[in-house]
């Protein structure tokens, strides 16, 4: 398994399915985690909301205080809002845009001093949806494909630096967990889980993923051991681009 002893890893969005799946791999592997979420409290050590410049201000320089540096970044904060683009509002578009790639820029600007000090990882989540369309999560869609290219900008960026700062983007499918349930739901107008054995049977090893093998694949990708990766979009969706 990849070796994360001693590295400090800033995680976002870690109360939700995959960031804690994150957090705790990230643990298992030997790992300091400084989680954060909208409330501390049960875990998280910082609140932070991912929109709010201020708010990456104050929790990078506590961690410059406390840590002086950082080794791995995990922007795991995200929305989804089903919608096409005639039902989305420009309101939710917003929203959507602004917690989902407003708030990895932020984090990227942010948190780069503090990787440059010793070369560390940034992990973006991205979704197989930032790779391919969807009718029906227009907003969610379009901020996903941004967060996709923005994390090759950064990697270029990062890779100027000795020792350098490397930034994938992890892009899974659908993973069982709050996000996939709301969208099932739908506002309340579909059957749940006639919509999750339709997204299971979208996908060609006919199921949805697991928050850990997600997080599996970020403790890679923040590792050593994936040291000749950078500016990757990875799946990680059960074949579903391979069609």
């Amino acid at each position: 398994m990849p070796d994360l002893k001693d590295k400090i890893v800033l995680i976002t969005g870690a109360a939700g399915a995959i960031g804690s799946a994150i957090a705790a791999a990230v643990k298992a592997q030997g790992g300091v985690v400084i989680a954060s979420d909208l409330k501390a409290g049960n875990g998280i050590d910082h609140a932070l909301d991912v929109t709010a410049e201020a708010d990456w201000q104050r929790v990078t320089a506590a961690v410059a205080q406390t840590h002086g540096r950082l080794d791995g970044l995990v922007n795991a904060a995200g929305i989804a809002v089903v919608g096409s683009i005639e039902k989305t509002d420009f309101a939710t578009w917003r929203r959507v845009l602004s917690i989902n790639l407003d708030g990895t820029f932020l984090g990227c600007k942010y948190s780069f001093p503090l990787l440059r000090k010793k070369g560390g990882s940034i992990v973006n989540l991205s979704s197989v949806l930032g790779l391919v369309g969807s009718s029906n999560l227009a907003a969610y869609t379009a901020s996903k494909g941004g967060v996709s290219l923005l994390t090759k900008s950064v990697a270029l960026n990062g890779a100027r630096y000795k020792p350098p700062v490397r930034c994938n983007a992890v892009c899974p499918a659908f993973i069982a967990g709050a996000m996939v349930d709301d969208i099932a739901a739908g506002g309340g107008k579909r059957d749940p889980q006639a919509v999750h054995q339709k997204l299971a049977n979208d996908i060609p090893l006919a199921r949805l993923g697991e928050p850990a093998e997600v997080a599996s694949l970020c403790v890679y990708l923040l590792s050593d051991e994936a040291s000749f990766i950078t500016g990757a979009d990875v799946p990680i969706d059960g074949g579903l681009t391979a069609r």
